[in-house]
């Protein structure tokens, strides 16, 4: 399996891309997102690579981003959506929309994606809800931050977290009263 290319862009249009790789040629499928990304043909480039190995085929598809990479592979995983099609999404849409689409069973914004109709929508939806890797919500975040800040400020990571999670018990919810309250322990 290949799974990342970097080498010279030979050669870029909107249904290809050949990249050149110690004097081999290798043609590339790409999202428009990778290709609006991609420098002019002669410079260097690194792209995350999918092998799609078929019966009578080998294709390659080339990401600049590892997450739409993953995000591809995860398609492909879906009843009905190929190669072409899970491309043709990820060129309709970011990682995080799509994937915020899927989370918040957006089947509107779905159905907007080129080639993605209502039945197709709802099988994405059904068949990507648990696979997608869950979004950390405003208090995680929050609580992360607290972390952080304890952390740079010295103190070792166990710690931090446990006095995080101690102010976050007792009721506290924004970051500034969190790292007083954590500092109150942990200064105890």
């Amino acid at each position: 399996m290949i799974s990342t290319l970097k080498g010279v862009l030979i050669k870029r249009s909107p249904e290809e891309v050949v990249v050149d790789v110690g004097g081999v040629g290798y043609e590339l499928r790409v999202p428009l997102s990778t290709l609006t990304e991609l420098p002019e043909e002669g410079k260097g480039v690194f792209l995350y690579i999918h092998t799609s190995v078929r019966e009578d085929a080998i294709e390659l598809y080339g990401f600049k981003e590892e997450a739409e990479r993953d995000l591809f592979r995860r398609l492909l995983t879906v009843t009905g959506v190929g190669p072409r099609l899970a491309l043709n999404i990820l060129s309709g849409t970011t990682v995080a929309d799509l994937e915020y689409a899927i989370e918040k069973e957006d089947i509107a914004l779905l159905t907007r994606l080129p080639g993605v109709g209502k039945k197709t929508a709802q099988r994405i939806l059904f068949e990507l809800k648990e696979k997608l890797p869950a979004r950390m919500t405003e208090e995680d975040r929050v609580c992360v931050d607290a972390v952080s800040a304890l952390v740079n400020l010295g103190y070792k990571k166990a710690q931090a977290r446990e006095a995080v999670k101690k102010a976050y018990d007792r009721g506290h919810r924004d970051i500034e009263t969190i790292l007083k309250e954590a500092l109150k322990y942990l200064n105890t």
